[in-house]
């Protein structure tokens, strides 16, 4: 392992070593073995890469909005042209399939390209005459120095939910990236300095819970952007809100798709397949609980059944559909959950344990695996898993089915499959979940509306993107001004009284 390349941190527009010697390993999944180590910074690490931040903002912050604005530009063309570089770099480190990997740089890129309106979305307003000669008008500012904790599973498109509204606006960051797959984040900084962005403006580091720690009480951050597990983005929330800081924190998910008798049970099946396997299922908007409205239970798992023997599981530079988890460990305790839902007495339709794979056997492999008649009081049923894993829940009613969905801790995300209009906008009104698909199975918003869950999914009410993330990576100031006029008393500057 020693003499694999290491992954530095990426500070003050050019790669750092720090001063810390600890390193992880960053695993090729689909070959199971150590491809590169990365640096584990020290707090000491941490707190001169803030200071780098907090030492370029005042010049970012000055600079005019049309040659940030410019730069932002170079930066979103030199992405597009060159996202499928990136994807290669996903592929190698998380394991996704090739499409996936550019389906999720091209939803990083709409957030660039919303950031390119900046300086109309943070307009002010002003309002004239207030009193007499008295005018109240607001203005919206950045932060300063704001600090980004991106998870394993959306490398490059978590970090691009933030980083370009938060720079357009002013401030400068820096991000902590997952140590299991770091090289993306480096790649958007290197290639956000190619783009013109001034040395200290972006800023990577490496690192594992004691850089996070040292990122959350630091007294020059002024705001920290969290996505990850619900117990991770409550810790977060909490430990950052109690230094001072503005909060986002998107927690985990267990997202439940309704399916009513009268849905389309082939569309259905293919939202199901691609919805609940897409990204081994690592993704925190995955359907993972299928509600079945009787009678179609028998019918849709079958058709489930028969798309998934078409599907080829290996390595994603292959051409394969899906790809591999991200960790030993975290496939050994997804594969897990198949045992403890055979010992609930759930039916095991499709074991991904003894999956054929098109690929070195030695990655981290497991097929997709479906459940049926799973109890609402199995773990199977209650966690997050985070793997291709989905599991059928058969009840008698909508109400049965709305009931279950509302009693989750979670409310990220969730769908209803159905021809009945009145139906669906029953079920938008009354499901208790922040995103809902109506005959669409992952509602991710697009980047000019904002993400973010209810309950245990978010933490706080700071959403990503959109308007939010604009209102979060700036501060509302308001200015309430007189002018003396000298035709109304005031100093006499040699003016002509009817002037």
């Amino acid at each position: 392992m020693t003499d694999l390349p290491t992954i530095t941190h990426y500070v003050n527009g050019a790669p750092a070593a720090g001063t810390s010697t600890r390193t992880a390993p960053v695993y090729n999944p689909a070959t199971g073995q150590v491809a590169k180590n990365v640096l584990l910074a020290s707090t000491a690490d941490l707190d001169d890469a803030v200071a780098v931040a907090q030492a370029a903002y005042p010049a970012w912050r000055d600079m005019s909005q049309a040659r940030r604005q410019t730069i932002m530009y170079n930066f979103r063309e030199l992405l597009n042209a060159r996202k499928g570089d990136l994807a290669e770099i996903l592929t190698a480190e998380h394991g996704k399939v090739t499409s996936d990997a550019l389906g999720e740089i091209i939803r990083g890129l709409e957030v660039v390209e919303f950031a390119l309106g900046m300086p109309h979305l943070s307009k002010g307003e002003y309002s004239e005459n207030v009193s007499t000669g008295v005018d109240v008008y607001t203005l919206r500012q950045s932060l300063g120095v704001v600090g980004i904790i991106s998870p394993f599973n959306f490398p490059a498109m978590v970090p691009l939910w933030y980083f370009p509204i938060a720079i357009a606006a002013g401030n400068t960051v820096v991000l902590k990236p997952s140590e299991k797959d770091p090289s993306a984040s480096n790649w958007l900084a290197e290639l956000f300095t190619e783009a013109g962005l001034p040395a200290g403006v972006l800023n990577v580091v490496h690192g594992d819970k004691e850089a996070v720690d040292a990122l959350l009480v630091h007294p020059d951050v002024q705001a920290i952007s969290f996505v990850g597990s619900t117990p991770i983005a409550r810790y977060i929330y909490e430990t950052a809100a109690k230094h001072g800081k503005r909060v986002q924190s998107l927690g985990g998910a267990k997202n439940h798709m309704l399916v009513l008798p009268d849905a389309d049970l082939d569309l259905t099946a293919d939202a199901a397949v691609n919805a609940g396997f897409g990204s081994a299922g690592e993704r925190c908007m995955a359907i993972s609980v299928i509600v079945a409205v009787e009678p179609v239970a028998d019918e849709l798992i079958a058709k489930i059944a028969e798309r998934v023997k078409g599907l080829t599981v290996g390595d994603g530079t292959r051409n394969c559909d899906m790809g591999p988890l991200i960790t030993q460990v975290h496939r050994d305790k997804v594969a897990g959950y198949i045992d403890i839902a055979q010992a609930d007495g759930a039916d095991i339709v499709i074991d991904g344990r003894g999956v054929k794979v098109d690929g070195d056997p030695n990655g981290f492999w497991l097929g997709p695996t479906l459940f049926d008649k799973v109890s609402v009081d199995s773990a199977v049923y209650l966690d997050e898993i985070f793997g291709p894993v989905l599991s059928i829940v058969r009840v008698a009613t909508y109400q049965e089915g709305l009931d279950l969905i509302n009693a989750s801790q979670y409310g990220n995300g969730t769908a209803i499959f159905t021809n009945d209009g009145g139906a669906a906008r029953r079920f938008q009104n009354e499901v208790q979940v922040g995103m809902v698909g109506i005959n669409v199975p992952i509602p991710v918003p697009v980047a000019y509306h904002s993400f973010g869950g209810w309950k245990n999914s978010l933490f706080g009410d700071a959403k990503a993107y959109g308007p939010a993330g604009v209102n979060f990576f700036t501060r509302e100031k308001a200015v309430t001004s007189r002018w003396l006029d000298p035709s109304h008393g005031g100093i006499n500057l040699g003016f002509p009284q009817n002037q």
